[in-house]
């Protein structure tokens, strides 16, 4: 039986080519979760549809669907929002590639959802005054990453010790192991090896400071790279020849 949803929030995460005039959508709306959808016509010089299938824009789609791919019968803009650029547009196509790889189809998260436009608005918003530094855009980068694992059940507990529940120290450091979580160490560097004082300042979604934001990032490109089973991200390649993102 068809089942039709009607002027649904929605983003387009990714979409190409089918056929001569028509396009394949992947798109991730509030409701539904990800889902992929047929925009029969959609290329037509003459389509409703063209020009408005563009990723980071906020839209409402209506569709039906009797199976896996959905129709897309209508595209509709669903709100302002200033165009990505620069480091900010190569920021928004990884966080699409995330949910690509890691969003199963049909796995509806709301929260998830209002995170994911939260983040494209203030990477929009976002404008380094000193080229290429990408401070805001890493903060908002580690800040995404962090709720997207907790949404899909996989981020680790980083204000208490997985070995013995201990309150997490800002003067100690601390080793994540996989499958596990964050315990203590007499270590105080290598890669899999975070101060004490990273932790609780990502566990408050704190990225001030330079130091947070560099362990932040070698911790979650951890916990990333364990779902993904050893693929690689595009994007990921891109960003590190631009800078630490």
């Amino acid at each position: 039986m068809k089942r039709r949803n009607e002027h649904e929030p929605a983003f387009v995460l990714h979409a190409y080519p089918y056929k001569e005039t028509s396009l394949i959508v992947e798109a991730f709306t509030r409701r539904f979760g990800r889902v992929g959808l047929l925009a029969r016509g959609a290329r037509r010089p003459r389509s409703t549809m063209r020009g408005v299938l563009l990723a980071f824009h906020p839209l409402r789609l209506t569709w039906s669907a009797s199976a896996e791919l959905g129709t897309l019968m209508t595209a509709e803009w669903g709100g302002g929002q200033a165009s990505l650029s620069g480091i900010g547009l190569m920021c928004g196509f990884y966080v699409n590639e995330l949910l690509l790889r890691l969003l199963p189809r049909d796995d509806p998260h709301e929260a998830l959802f209002d995170a994911y436009g939260e983040a494209l608005a203030r990477l929009s918003a976002a404008s380094a005054p000193v080229p290429n530094t990408g401070a805001v855009q890493a903060s908002i980068l580690r800040g995404f990453e962090r709720r997207m694992l907790a949404e899909l059940g996989y981020a680790p507990v980083l204000d208490r010790d997985a070995a013995n529940g201990a309150q997490i120290e800002a003067a100690k450091h601390y080793a994540y192991e996989a499958e596990r979580g964050v315990v203590e160490t007499r270590r105080s560097d290598g890669d899999s090896v975070f101060s004490g004082r990273t932790l609780l300042d990502m566990a408050a979604d704190n990225y001030d400071n330079a130091r947070t934001r560099e362990e932040a990032r070698r911790l979650m490109r951890a916990l990333i790279a364990e779902r993904l089973g050893g693929q690689a991200l595009h994007t990921r390649a891109v960003l590190s020849e631009l800078q630490d993102l």
